[in-house]
């Protein structure tokens, strides 16, 4: 499918377009219409149920303005750019790797250095898109994303909106903790928007400046905690490895999660733990998995702190697209907000038994470190308990040298070893403090609602006449069922109609009313917004001795069946929780009628 068309529908059909149309528009923002809000709304749940609910964890909503310090502890202020290159007869900015990919088959131009992609511009003689100069020479430059603002007047502390959810989940560990009662593992979710200041807007839901991530951080004991892959072990993906990829002949890998971890392919078995279940998953919401895979990040776009991280792709138009993320983060995260912030960020592992272990310690005599070194006798002093804990046998001669400050001010200092006063005690230990490490899924919203779109779109004919429908999963579409009365010169038909269309939204489902038109035509606006149930009241199920019934008709197949009314909030309630269109007929038997076109 072209993305003119699915863009083109989705305009027509109230799913997405661009914002401040009447402004002229906003690149990179995107609203999502009542067809699009409740497809997403619908994801969101479904992602809520399988990586919250079903997996025990809990969901926080974090502020979207975070100061300036969670970023410099974060490295996102001095780590989070994009590649820009500008042009200099338009004034133009570029994502200079995307032009590359453009033209190369490089598939991966973020993961080169700066100065190769400068030279590939050059050397393929790539022009600016704008106004078609050659951008061969433009230096290419990196871009920090983040949107920056002021918290407060006057004298504002500066702050972000944020560019990843995750953060909010980090700095609020200290507390976080503590629900969780320090015991590890646990896992904390959170669905929201983030923002990101792109150079270049693209494609759709798929490149925006506001977007809506759901994110999972699984902190656990890296020495104790396994995860229980036994759950996924049996399920079968389609992996892309980093060596594959490099490789000239390189092939996908077909196999099954606990292959890929028992061989090394998916070197943590957490991450792989979660890419079964996001397999899963995204088999559940109708993501079509002969256009999916997991593509292993290369260690040039592979984040200084992650161990290992896989990429969700799907395809869309003849591309490969980012959908989410798995990434064991060590840790990097809890570590660094524990430097710069003013709370603990580890957790206390107790142990099984207690332990008897010799510690070092020392006692300076401060009454000889105070006239020796002045201002920096508390320096010193602190100095001297640092090493006594890493490097107790700097203690055996008669003197140590101890170093204070850091770059151009850091100073060393000889200090007596008699004054220093180090000793080695026995002690007893009931356990200790830990850094648990972090494992993150992290996935996209909104591409994840563009890759369903795309996928689910389909063609074919049904009485002669050709039709475009939205083969959506029941449970994310963005309406249950749609309720029409046959005819509405009947009042009989017209009551029964709004009473059905009550109950079954009174029974929890979301349910169009459409009386205007022809049936067939009815029939086509449903398909083409996914509906997939339509529920008409006909003469022929209210006229009889029999209990009053309506005619069911499935989206993808047009195949009916009558179901008695007192029936129907239960039956589609069954189906939209995945059960068989294929049963329903194997118990009423289908309806050959002529409504679909009258």
């Amino acid at each position: 499918m072209a993305s003119e068309a699915l863009t083109e529908l989705a305009k027509r059909r109230g799913f997405f377009f661009g914002s401040n149309g009447a402004y002229g528009g906003t690149a990179g923002f995107y609203t999502f219409g009542p067809q699009g809000a409740a497809l997403k709304r619908n994801v969101e749940d479904a992602w809520r149920d399988r990586f919250t609910l079903q997996e025990g964890n809990r969901e926080i909503e974090a502020p979207t303005v975070m100061p300036e310090a969670v970023f410099e502890a974060s490295g996102h202020l001095d780590t989070f750019d994009d590649m820009l290159v500008e042009c200099s007869e338009c004034g133009s900015s570029h994502r200079a790797d995307h032009l590359v990919e453009a033209v190369t088959d490089i598939e991966d131009a973020e993961a080169l250095p700066g100065e190769e992609v400068e030279a590939l511009i050059a050397d393929n003689d790539i022009a600016c898109p704008t106004c078609g100069a050659s951008l061969a020479g433009e230096p290419v430059e990196d871009f920090n994303l983040m949107f920056a603002t002021d918290i407060g007047p006057g004298d504002a502390q500066p702050g972000y909106l944020r560019p990843e959810t995750a953060q909010g989940i980090f700095v609020e560990f200290p507390r976080l903790k503590e629900y969780a009662r320090g015991n590890l593992p646990f896992g904390i979710t959170q669905i929201g928007p983030a923002y990101r200041n792109e150079i270049s807007p693209r494609g759709g839901l798929l490149r925006l400046r506001e977007f809506t991530q759901a994110e999972l951080e699984q902190f656990i004991d890296p020495e104790s905690d396994e995860p229980p892959l036994d759950r996924v072990r049996d399920v079968s993906v389609r992996l892309y490895p980093a060596t594959e990829q490099e490789a000239a002949d390189g092939e996908y890998l077909d196999t099954t999660i606990g292959e890929a971890v028992d061989d090394g392919v998916i070197g943590s078995p957490w991450v792989g733990y979660y890419l079964g279940v996001a397999q899963e998953w995204y088999e559940r919401v109708g993501v079509d998995t002969d256009r999916f895979r997991f593509r292993q990040h290369l260690a040039g776009e592979r984040a200084h702190y992650a161990a290992d991280c896989w990429d969700a792709e799907s395809e869309v138009d003849g591309d490969w697209i980012e959908i989410a993320g798995f990434a064991y983060r060590g840790d990097y995260d809890l570590s660094k907000h524990d430097a710069y912030g003013d709370d603990s960020f580890t957790v206390f592992k107790r142990y099984d038994e207690p332990k008897t272990v010799e510690r070092a310690t020392v006692d300076p005599d401060m009454s000889v470190l105070g006239p020796e070194f002045g201002g920096d006798a508390a320096a010193v002093a602190e100095a001297l308990a640092t090493l006594a804990e890493r490097d107790p046998d700097a203690f055996d001669g008669e003197t140590v040298e101890v170093t204070v400050g850091e770059g151009d001010d850091a100073e060393t200092h000889e200090v007596d070893a008699d004054v220093a006063n180090f000793s080695v005690a026995e002690a007893t230990e009931n356990g200790e403090h830990i850094t648990p490490h972090v494992v993150e899924p992290s996935f996209g919203v909104g591409r994840t609602v563009q890759t369903l779109l795309a996928h689910a779109y389909e063609t074919d004919e049904v009485d002669g006449e050709e039709r475009t429908f939205l083969s959506l999963a029941p449970e994310v579409a963005p309406q249950d069922a749609a309720v029409f009365p046959l005819v509405t010169n009947d009042d009989r038909l017209t009551a029964l109609a709004d009473e059905v269309a009550a109950d079954l939204r009174a029974a929890g489902l979301a349910v169009a009313y459409d009386d205007s038109g022809s049936i067939g035509r009815r029939y086509r606006r449903q398909d083409e917004v996914g509906t997939p149930f339509c529920v008409t009241v006909d003469r022929d199920g209210i006229e009889g001795d029999g209990p009053e019934t309506v005619t069911v008709r499935e989206r993808d197949s047009a195949e009916q069946v009558r179901v008695p009314v007192d029936e129907l909030a239960e039956t589609l309630a069954g189906l939209r929780a995945g059960g068989s269109f294929g049963d329903l007929i194997d118990r009423y038997g289908t309806v050959e009628t002529d409504v679909e076109t009258s």
